[in-house]
């Protein structure tokens, strides 16, 4: 193996070494020889993944502008626009053997009046009956518990807004809680599956090497 397998463009090492994980140059006579197998493996196999993630991204990059193109036109027969770039689409073969899922998940976050939400909330438990409320109380202390990154559970924030509760200030917080809310960011999934003609069932296609 040549030394050029332990440098990088900043720095070159001296023929006759090869520079360990901790940066240090070691004589390649005083190297083992199953240290240098292992060496070879790793880094045959690692170069190799790193081919197959780049087909991959180009295989989703052109998947997805497939599918994109494709709902476009369909829409175009209708003079409307379906799903659109950021929408999910569901495609499935003529002849239901294979299906293809486009699914767009956005990233929320709250600003400062989800605070102003929470406030009003309290006010609204402790207005209320006792005894009856106990429940709902849990759900707000549950919703608005913060994680390690001091991050709320968007899930159970917007769980709230879901509940049917006839009163002013309730739905006052629903509306602080509706106007706090923004996307931060958004994440474009592309899944793959085959039926099962024995169970009716779509079957996942793994593109994780993990799942295979």
């Amino acid at each position: 193996m040549s030394n050029t397998d332990n440098t990088t463009p900043e720095q070159t090492v001296p023929r006759g070494y090869w520079q360990d994980a901790s940066g240090a140059l070691i004589p390649v006579a005083k190297i083992k020889d199953i240290d240098k197998t292992r060496h070879q493996v790793v880094c045959t196999l690692a170069v190799h993944a790193q081919q197959v993630s780049e087909l991959l991204k180009a295989f989703k990059t052109d998947a997805m502008a497939s599918v994109a193109a494709f709902a476009e036109e369909s829409a175009a027969q209708y003079d409307a626009k379906v799903g659109g770039k950021k929408g999910n689409v569901t495609l499935v073969s003529f002849d239901g053997r294979f299906k293809v899922v486009r699914q767009m998940q956005e990233k929320l976050a709250f600003d400062e009046r989800l605070q102003v939400a929470k406030a009003i909330i309290d006010k609204c438990i402790h207005a209320w009956a006792k005894g009856s409320n106990k429940n709902i109380q849990a759900l707000v202390n549950d919703a608005f518990n913060v994680d390690r990154e001091g991050q709320v559970n968007t899930g159970r924030i917007l769980a709230l807004r879901r509940l049917e509760i006839d009163d002013p200030q309730w739905k006052l917080a629903m509306e602080a809680i509706a106007d706090s809310m923004k996307t931060v960011s958004s994440k474009a999934y592309i899944r793959f599956y085959e039926r099962n003609d024995a169970t009716g069932e779509y079957l996942a296609i793994p593109l994780d090497v993990s799942a295979l």
